[in-house]
């Protein structure tokens, strides 16, 4: 198989929720995510009430763009992440934009099934 590519300006689907969105491209053998959330965004009040659950559930592989993130995994452990950091989020976890800019950030594990009830 030759290079595959696909453009997130032009996604094959874009999930919307409360102070954000996900767009989302599937390729043969893995599904990319954009997330962009504004401020003021946090998953425990955006993204709980469609997914349901106590935290989220989602593992996430991510390199972040833009903005400040805060993580606070349900262990108690809390970290902040931010432009030019490559994370691993394990599922238990609750997050939140940090400031008032954009939090913009590549998922290439968490994309497929992120946001969906």
């Amino acid at each position: 198989m030759g290079v595959e590519k696909k453009s997130l300006d032009k996604p094959d689907e874009v999930r919307g929720f409360d102070h954000g969105e996900l767009a989302v491209v599937e390729l043969s053998s893995v599904t990319v995510g954009r997330a962009v959330f504004q401020p003021g965004w946090r998953w425990s009040q955006d993204v709980k009430p469609i997914v349901g659950g106590d935290s989220c559930r989602q593992a996430h592989t991510m390199y972040v763009l833009q903005g400040r993130m805060h993580v606070a995994m349900d262990d108690g452990t809390e970290e902040e992440i931010g432009p030019g950091d490559a994370a691993v989020l394990p599922p238990g976890h609750d997050a939140w934009v940090v400031g008032d800019q954009v939090f913009i950030a590549l998922d290439w594990s968490g994309a497929a099934t992120y946001a969906k009830p």
